[in-house]
């Protein structure tokens, strides 16, 4: 324990996703020594971000305006949308310039752990971007764990009645990677998604 004010930065730091204690306070010592001009480079963005970014009032992507610019993209293809979990997703998949269509971003994963349930993500929200019949293809992208599986199969019940392509984001085995190293889950999931390789 440290005193005073040096023991509360080290106590919020570690309040962050994936900051443990130690890692808490490395970050607080780098911050003590740095140069004070980048510490208030680095106050005044935290601030600006809180102010000015907000969540894109069509699919909940991170947003400075009112709608997030792959929403306000006229080129995109009104007729999919892409369901993910954060906007993180977003970027990965955007990163691999193989979808054009729209995003929808739920703001987490079904997990009874955490007492997220399917009112706490923005399912309501989809459904009424799906009401008016001109989405064809919902491709479910949520995480390949637990809470990701539990949330794509809650939503392909959901979307069932609907009369729309319902896909999955295939998952298996890693490019490079050694089969012995797989787990058990991965392995069958590489094996239902499997296809010829004649096509």
């Amino acid at each position: 324990m440290y005193e005073g004010v040096v023991q509360d930065l080290i106590d919020e730091l570690g309040q962050l996703p994936g900051v443990g204690p130690k890692s808490a306070q490395r970050i607080a010592f780098h911050l003590l020594q740095a140069d004070p001009t980048d510490v208030r480079r680095l106050a005044d963005i935290l601030i600006e971000v809180k102010q000015r970014v907000r969540f894109c009032a069509i699919c909940g992507n991170v947003a400075e305006e009112e709608t997030c610019r792959i929403c306000r993209d006229p080129r995109r293809d009104l007729s999919s949308i892409c369901v993910v979990e954060e906007s993180k997703d977003v970027v990965a998949i955007e990163r691999t310039r193989e979808f054009k269509g729209r995003y929808h971003v739920l703001g987490g994963a079904i997990s009874p752990i955490e007492g997220i349930g399917p009112d706490q993500l923005r399912i309501k929200e989809l459904m009424t971007r799906l009401a008016d019949g001109a989405v064809r293809e919902v491709i479910i992208a949520t995480d390949p764990n637990l809470e990701g599986e539990a949330t794509a199969t809650y939503l392909t019940r959901f979307l069932s009645d609907l009369g729309l392509r319902v896909t999955r984001l295939a998952s298996g085995l890693p490019v490079g990677g050694d089969l012995e190293y797989a787990d058990e889950v991965t392995l069958g999931r590489a094996f239902e998604g499997r296809r010829s390789v004649h096509d």
